[in-house]
């Protein structure tokens, strides 16, 4: 038999996995440990001792970063709080709704 035949089994590889989602992302960037490997490009050697990047480009990226991270997060926060609230207006629509039936009802009855 040869060696190189066609009944040879090809392996099959497995399927990629999702990318993560943007939620996954912030929730492991909240986890790191501020020594990340990651985060390395922060660590210049002409680092100054404040704690900031000697690179003003990058330690400004970062910033906005942070910022942007930090705003998303109040964004749905915010967005939980409007749903909640819509909930609570929709309930007391109702209810007045309801109240003004009964009122009405009762004007008309004698």
């Amino acid at each position: 038999m040869n060696i190189g035949s066609k009944s040879k089994k090809r392996m099959v590889l497995p399927t990629r996995p999702d990318p993560p989602s943007v939620e996954q992302i912030i929730e492991d960037i909240n986890r790191a440990y501020p020594n990340d490997p990651v985060f390395s490009i922060l660590q210049d050697s002409s680092e100054d001792p404040k704690g900031g990047s000697g690179n003003p480009e990058v330690e400004q990226k970062y910033q906005l970063s942070r910022r942007f991270l930090d705003l998303n997060e109040r964004l749905q926060e915010a967005r939980g709080d409007m749903v909640r609230q819509r909930e609570e207006l929709r309930a007391v629509g109702e209810a007045l709704e309801s109240s003004m039936l009964e009122v009405k009802g009762r004007a008309l009855c004698p």
